[in-house]
């Protein structure tokens, strides 16, 4: 715990944790986005991912109870085990990326997920079991991998015709429940360390005041605000993280 408060960087690992759980309380996802660029200016690789698995699983509860009765509990169940698959290959992935690449393939991964929502984008079909599925198992690989299994669930289900509502709780149980499968892939692994633990905990009473905040200011009716603050900022997170600013 002394070490983990050493941390060089805290003080702004603490704000990025902030505002991503804002951003994931009024949408429901985004918060890997929001962190991840910022955290790894700070942090190496396997620390960054460990250090948001320790406040991702702790600071959503507060929402979960919500999200639960708004969901559609088959596709949250179809996405989850498709991505169980996923996380242990993409895990082992991340192990043999250098600290750098990992910079660039998180800023370029935000900032496409971005411009491919932006872009008007729209998936017009039903989401089928075998859809869901694959769905389900690149977004666990590119949460082992780099620790964003958001953008391709999100991609899915943010583009779709699906109520705000239910879309948000699909996104938010999907993401707490991955965070389990990635957390016993880095254990074992042995890529989680106590320090990378602690400095997760350290994070959570931000995480959990910014998920509050964002629930309290959804409201369905300003969809597009909220959608056009949520790329806002994960844009400026993702330029932000580039190795290039240091």
């Amino acid at each position: 715990m002394q070490a983990a408060l050493a941390t060089e960087g805290l003080a702004w690992l603490a704000l990025a944790v902030l505002v991503a759980g804002i951003v994931r309380g009024f949408t429901g996802f985004g918060s890997a986005l929001v962190y991840l660029p910022i955290a790894g200016i700070f942090l190496p690789p396997t620390w960054v991912i460990a250090t948001m698995i320790s406040f991702s699983i702790f600071g959503p509860l507060p929402l979960l109870p919500h999200a639960w009765r708004a969901a559609n509990k088959g596709e949250v169940l179809r996405l989850s085990v498709a991505g169980a698959v996923g996380i242990p290959l993409g895990v082992w992935l991340l192990t043999m990326l250098e600290p750098e690449a990992f910079r660039w393939i998180v800023s370029a991964v935000s900032v496409a997920t971005l411009l491919a929502l932006a872009s008007g984008w729209r998936y017009k079909g039903e989401i089928s079991v075998a859809l869901g599925l694959g769905t389900g198992f690149v977004s666990g690989l590119m949460g082992g991998f780099i620790g964003l299994a958001g953008p391709p669930v999100i991609l899915l289900y943010l583009s779709g015709r699906k109520a705000v509502a239910e879309i948000r709780a699909v996104i938010l149980l999907y993401l707490f429940t991955t965070d389990f499968v990635v957390m016993l892939s880095f254990y074992l692994q042995e890529l989680i360390t106590l320090q990378a633990f602690f400095i997760g905990l350290l994070l959570v009473p931000s995480y959990m005041l910014g998920g509050l905040i964002g629930k309290r200011l959804f409201d369905p009716k300003h969809e597009r605000v909220f959608r056009g603050l949520a790329y806002g900022i994960i844009l400026l997170a993702a330029i932000t993280g580039l190795p290039v600013f240091g």
